[in-house]
């Protein structure tokens, strides 16, 4: 259904806010195999591969049959890891699934294979916000959407902003407006993915820490899918146990 495409997860041992998270056990298994294992079981059309940075990660999932390329641990972002694990798989179009989303959906990633399979050189996904909070929320990033559908900047503060309401917004408003979380979901073509690296670190990549403004402010379009489907992205202790009250 989607010929030269391939799912890539980059993983990383070490977490600033969550210790090697990925190791983190949830009802006696490792994060990182829950979401080996919803992948699998979503899109099981599609390669599947892990970049892991450490062999402590490659170990749970080979283990269990998955495939993993050793990438090097001096990798600043997600991105610069699936470009160097493409080298060995060399797909012409890759989705990146984080290594953090336990409930990613096989809709979420067949968006991706389409939207990447058209003219922009990458895709992402986002979803509507529904609470004030988690529009305020700095680590819930936002993105504004062109009317042809492609991203128009993204954010970690409240986009757009309510100048009438002095930023003062509520459930209903945010409901009501055009407020969307961006998920850290992607796909690339491989010519961005080579190019990626050697693209300048971009002024507001450095001020926000979002490395897709890298691409945005390098001239490259982001195609932007909606999607209502739950996710769970695993930053904290505190999302681990969330997720652990979702599965029973």
């Amino acid at each position: 259904m989607f010929p030269d495409v391939a799912i890539i997860v980059p993983c990383r041992l070490e977490s600033t806010r969550f210790p090697r998270k990925l190791l983190h056990e949830i009802k006696r298994k490792p994060l990182i195999l829950w979401v080996a294992e919803r992948i699998a079981s979503e899109a099981p059309e599609l390669p599947l591969f892990f970049a892991v940075d450490d062999p402590l990660l490659a170990k749970p999932l080979e283990t269990s049959g998955f495939k993993t390329i050793l990438t090097s641990v001096k990798h600043q972002s997600g991105t610069d890891r699936i470009a160097e694990a493409n080298t060995t798989v060399r797909a012409k179009r890759i989705v990146n699934v984080q290594a953090d989303e336990p409930l990613v959906t096989g809709a979420q990633i067949r968006t991706l294979a389409e939207l990447i399979a058209g003219p922009a050189d990458m895709a992402t996904l986002a979803t509507p916000f529904t609470r004030a909070a988690d529009f305020a929320n700095p680590n819930q990033v936002k993105v504004v959407v062109r009317n042809d559908g492609r991203a128009l900047y993204f954010s970690r503060s409240p986009m757009p902003y309510a100048r009438d309401r002095a930023g003062q917004v509520d459930d209903a408003w945010v409901a009501a407006n055009p407020c969307y979380r961006h998920l850290g979901l992607y796909a690339y073509k491989a010519e961005l993915l080579e190019r990626f690296a050697t693209l300048p670190l971009s002024r507001m990549e450095q001020i926000e820490k979002l490395e897709q403004l890298r691409v945005l402010e390098n001239g490259y379009e982001i195609a932007v899918g909606f999607t209502k489907d739950a996710s769970i992205g695993v930053d904290t202790p505190e999302d681990a146990e969330k997720f652990e009250r979702v599965l029973g």
